[in-house]
């Protein structure tokens, strides 16, 4: 019994998992945050384009 309680608590698996989610979750969070200002500019650079070929248009 106390063996198997020793094995338990010197386990450390479970923080590595911990560790590895957090990473992951930053790691999304970050792309996310660069495809919404990406998408912003391309959105902007279209409209940009789309407003230029109307102005050309006789």
């Amino acid at each position: 019994m106390n063996n198997c309680l020793s094995r338990f608590l010197d386990d450390e698996s479970a923080v590595s998992a911990i560790e590895y989610a957090l990473l992951a979750s930053l790691i999304v969070v970050v792309i996310f945050a660069s495809v919404a200002t990406v998408g912003a500019q391309v959105a902007s650079l279209f409209n940009y384009i789309k407003d230029q070929v109307i102005l050309a248009i006789p």
